[in-house]
């Protein structure tokens, strides 16, 4: 990975009882920048064009900038990696990029390459989140989980990935272990793209297509549940919008 992922702020909040709008998959999405999921008070969008891929940017650059990061980075156009990006009246307020397994490796193997190569031994197929970047003033559950629901739709259904992966700053690293279940893999190393430590971490597909199953669509009466899962899609909603992505992806 290029940098060390930051966490989204604690404590967002999202009220369970307002309406959601759902799924909507544009004919256009599967070809630009175009809505794929629209929900009442943003999108998620497929940053496949050279606007959403520089507005990306500035996000990333403005969130990793005050970090101490770096305000260089760039999302720029690759066959194995897609960008998404949530937008909300026309600003983008979050962004992610899933990068698959390729002859050339994932970002993470520039330090991590023994702990990835083991999954691909057993006859895993890799992918990773990379560049994701969410505005701190947008206290929204919802947001993110869509985020992340949506790249886990092209993860799974069209690249057919079993394990994901993340670099993270120590700092973050019990976030994304306590809201989508990630687990620690190997010790914390060195990244030298930002020259600060990193933890790998790995969460299997199997885990997330269950807690989908189990928490998928609850935000409404999530209970004492504090991960991101309930506010994913329920499974129903989750295979037709990844059957419209696919089809659309055909034509």
């Amino acid at each position: 990975m290029d940098h060390n992922s930051e966490a989204p702020e604690n404590g967002m909040t999202d009220n369970p009882s307002a309406p959601r709008s759902h799924v909507v998959c544009m004919e256009s999405a599967a070809s630009g920048n175009e809505v794929i999921m629209q929900q009442d008070h943003f999108a998620i969008r497929l940053a496949d064009s050279d606007t959403g891929r520089n507005s990306a940017s500035m996000l990333i650059n403005k969130m990793y900038g005050w970090r101490g990061y770096g305000d260089k980075h760039k999302v720029e156009a690759n066959p194995n990696r897609i960008t998404l990006s949530a937008t909300d009246k026309g600003m983008v307020i979050g962004t992610v990029t899933l990068g698959i397994d390729s002859e050339a490796g994932i970002l993470a193997d520039e330090i991590f390459h023994d702990e990835i190569q083991k999954v691909r031994a057993r006859g895993g197929k890799v992918c990773e989140v990379t560049k994701l970047a969410f505005d701190p003033t947008v206290r929204s559950k919802m947001a993110l989980a869509s985020l992340f629901h949506v790249l886990i739709i092209y993860a799974h259904y069209r690249f057919h990935c079993t394990d994901l992966f993340i670099e993270v700053n120590p700092r973050h690293r019990r976030y994304y272990e306590a809201m989508l279940g990630f687990t620690t893999v190997g010790t914390v190393r060195q990244n030298p793209r930002v020259d600060a430590p990193a933890y790998l971490l790995r969460v299997g597909m199997d885990y997330v297509n269950q807690q989908i199953d189990r928490l998928g669509g609850t935000s409404a009466h999530p209970g004492n549940e504090r991960s991101l899962y309930p506010y994913f899609l329920s499974r129903r909603e989750e295979i037709g919008l990844a059957n419209r992505l696919l089809k659309l992806e055909l034509e």
